[in-house]
């Protein structure tokens, strides 16, 4: 993909992906075009095309940057030498903090990977898996030592992460709960759902610098 050299071109192409994630979480993928993009953004519509050739590699580009941001930021926050129980509430919490103020991003990664190429879908779905992944580990080596009480650490991965990302649908900025106090709620019910007392793990709760929201 060809790329703008400067800060400059930086600065456009962030003001790119900031509107096409607004446009394309309202009006859906289909329903914006290059030229409304590039109106939005304040450049000619050609001016889009140095940058990002179709609407495609656009798309693609912005999953596969929020996704790749997410297994990065998983890396920096995961608890080193952490039994299972504080593993697994640290990826509770880490997975709220992450997606809280993400609303839009989150809900073009799932309803828009119908739009992209059978390539690009597969590219996608595999970091979707090597995050998912993360959690499947922790899910199994907490069964292993008989800290859990789960059937399936596959099931359940796929559970935990429908339900820690289901924050996106109803959490509003402003809203009656702090973000921490969701967190607090979030890591509680993870532990219930893999049969662990809440007591049994001090909830770790990020530093303010590391903090998303």
């Amino acid at each position: 993909m060809a790329r703008t050299i400067g800060s400059e071109g930086a600065r456009t192409e962030a003001a790119i992906r900031e509107a096409a994630v607004a446009l394309i979480a309202r009006h859906g993928f289909e329903g914006v075009s290059m030229r409304r993009l590039a109106e939005a953004v304040g450049v000619q519509a050609g001016a889009l095309y140095r940058y990002f050739p179709t609407k495609q590699d656009l798309l693609v580009s912005m999953m596969r940057e929020h996704m790749r941001r997410l297994i990065d930021a998983w890396g920096l926050a995961r608890p080193v030498g952490a039994d299972p129980l504080r593993e697994l509430v640290a990826f509770a919490r880490f997975h709220v903090r992450y997606h809280i103020d993400r609303r839009d991003e989150v809900f073009i990664n799932y309803m828009e990977l119908r739009s992209l190429s059978d390539e690009h879908a597969a590219e996608i779905v595999a970091l979707r898996k090597a995050y998912e992944a993360e959690l499947r580990g922790i899910l199994a080596r907490g069964a292993a030592s008989g800290h859990f009480a789960i059937a399936d650490p596959v099931v359940t991965a796929m559970a935990l992460i429908a339900m820690l990302t289901g924050v996106t649908t109803w959490r509003k900025p402003g809203g009656r709960l702090a973000p921490e106090a969701i967190e607090d709620i979030y890591a509680a019910l993870t532990l219930g759902a893999v049969g662990a007392a809440c007591g049994q793990a001090a909830a770790p709760k990020a530093k303010s610098g590391q903090r998303a929201t």
